[in-house]
């Protein structure tokens, strides 16, 4: 809103101090309007917080996740691992992450950024300390699902050197491609020709957060080699079940409650018109039509998985039920904001047999995930690229990325093969760059004997052999005999032919 009283004053003639009367209406006017622009800036840093709190409470489920998927005897170290995520994380992207990431300046570069490590000259007017906190949540998560894939054999020291430098160089280069605004990569790029007159549409990170996650993890497990047991002399597989099945579920809903500040909370603002004739219709409403299709993408990863893994193995299992719908999640989180709702089933339904055939392919190749966070992060995080570039709808990408009108879209909706030449270009770069950087880095700690702990402390348990004991107190200090408190006798069946053989009770 802007007011003069040069302009105003010749209306208002007949008044005695025309001039006067005009100046103070157009103080008004200004006052109205600075308040409306101020409230503007608060409502949608209000609601970048707000998802970024909703990111980070996802730290919570990936530690609720571990904790259940490893046994008992690495409990401890695999909570401490995800304490540090947050730790740590922080120091490294306020160092260096952040900068390489989206620092900006006056001479731009496509691949990397150069300006605000440590945060200096912050904020500006397009990035504030909301920005900051919501990206740093999104990069620690990429550090917990790599995590993941090495829990249970993996040395203390060999984890702080590859989650600092994952989330202070690896992964900011990434999210620098495909999400600042110089990135080479990014669809809403407004200078210099986009990647296929597209730029790859990568929403709220299946490409940026979940495969860089994903192959990362692939590297070090692959490097470290499967757990002791988990393939006996035969080669055959066997499991290694985590030991808390109600971890696990409690995990997954943390997760699932969180996925609605990563995705929706993407648009990083809310009080925006989309303009036309429905004035309900705006910005709130595309983060709620996101809530939807992450919901139905997850839903319906879910059911199929209950129903495929009972169809293959004869069980109702919990445990793949929950990867499932992680994996649903996974996948629609590049297309979330472009898609329609039925198109998020297809993209839940498809999410959920590319992990059973990904960990079909891990037994038979003897790797091993105890997360399955390389075959669900990256092998769906793949697929949720795929997905944007054949079913994005073109009203919903003009809507999202309104820089270029006319843009490619779904290939299945009528849009070209543009898009998903771009979301195939993505996947590439995503998996030699990770790839070039994290591979010889869990080699080098591998060829230092930094990385794997001895065959010894596996089998005893990191909890004992490397944190001073174990996550579940099993007997009280007090006892003096050592002997738990409370014991469970053998329960002996009645004998109907031995009279003199009573039943035994249980004891405390």
């Amino acid at each position: 809103m802007a007011c003069s009283a040069s302009d105003l004053a010749p209306l208002l003639s007949a008044t005695v101090n025309s001039t006067d009367a005009a100046t103070y209406l157009c103080s008004q006017f200004t006052g109205i309007s600075n308040q409306l622009s101020d409230t503007n800036f608060a409502v949608n840093n209000t609601y970048l917080l707000f998802s970024a709190y909703l990111v980070f409470a996802m730290q919570l489920g990936f530690a609720m996740l571990c904790a259940g998927s490893v046994r008992a005897k690495n409990t401890m170290n695999i909570m401490l691992t995800n304490v540090l995520d947050a730790a740590a994380g922080g120091i490294s992207y306020y160092l260096f992450g952040y900068a390489f990431a989206f620092g900006s300046g006056a001479h731009r570069n496509g691949f990397i950024g150069r300006h605000f490590f440590g945060l200096n000259d912050f904020p500006t007017a397009e990035q504030d300390y909301s920005f900051f906190l919501y990206q740093w949540a999104f990069a620690i998560a990429a550090a917990g699902i790599t995590s993941g894939s090495i829990a249970e054999r993996t040395q203390f020291v060999a984890y702080l050197i590859y989650s600092s430098f994952l989330t202070g160089f690896v992964y900011p280069v990434v999210s620098h491609w495909f999400w600042a605004a110089d990135g080479w990569g990014n669809p809403a790029k407004t200078k210099n020709p986009l990647l296929f007159g597209s730029g790859a549409i990568d929403f709220a990170g299946s490409g940026v957060v979940h495969m860089v996650g994903g192959i990362a993890g692939l590297w070090g497990a692959l490097i470290e080699g499967p757990r002791i047991g988990r393939f006996d002399h035969n080669g055959r597989s066997v499991a290694l079940r985590g030991h808390s099945a109600s971890l696990v579920v409690l995990g997954t809903f943390m997760l699932w409650f969180g996925w609605y500040g990563f995705n929706p909370g993407s648009f990083l603002t809310i009080l925006k018109s989309y303009g036309g004739d429905k004035a309900y219709y705006g910005q709130w409403s595309a983060v709620g039509r996101t809530a939807v299709t992450t919901t139905l993408a997850g839903s319906t990863a879910a059911l199929t998985t209950l129903f495929g893994k009972r169809l293959l193995s004869g069980h109702w299992n919990v445990i793949d039920v929950c990867n499932g719908l992680l994996g649903g999640f996974a996948a629609i989180t590049a297309g979330c904001s472009v898609v329609e709702p039925w198109a998020a089933i297809i993209c839940g339904f498809v999410a959920a047999w590319v992990l059973i055939g990904c960990n079909k392919l891990a037994n038979k190749l003897h790797y091993d995930d105890p997360l399955e966070a390389a075959q669900l992060h990256g092998g769906c995080g793949m697929w949720g690229l795929l997905f944007t570039g054949l079913f994005a709808r073109e009203k919903y990408v003009n809507e999202v990325y309104p820089n270029r009108p006319g843009r490619p879209y779904g290939l299945f909706m009528g849009g070209g093969g543009k898009l998903l030449a771009a979301q195939i270009i993505e996947i590439l770069v995503i998996i030699g760059w990770v790839s070039a950087t994290m591979g010889p880095l869990f080699y080098g700690l591998h060829k230092l004997k930094l990385l794997r702990i001895s065959s010894e402390d596996e089998m005893a348990g990191m909890d004992m052999t490397r944190h001073g004991g174990f996550a579940y107190a099993y007997q009280d200090d007090d006892d003096a005999s050592g002997k738990p408190s409370i014991m469970m006798k053998k329960v002996e069946h009645a004998n109907n032919t031995t009279p003199d053989r009573k039943p035994q009770a249980i004891g405390v």
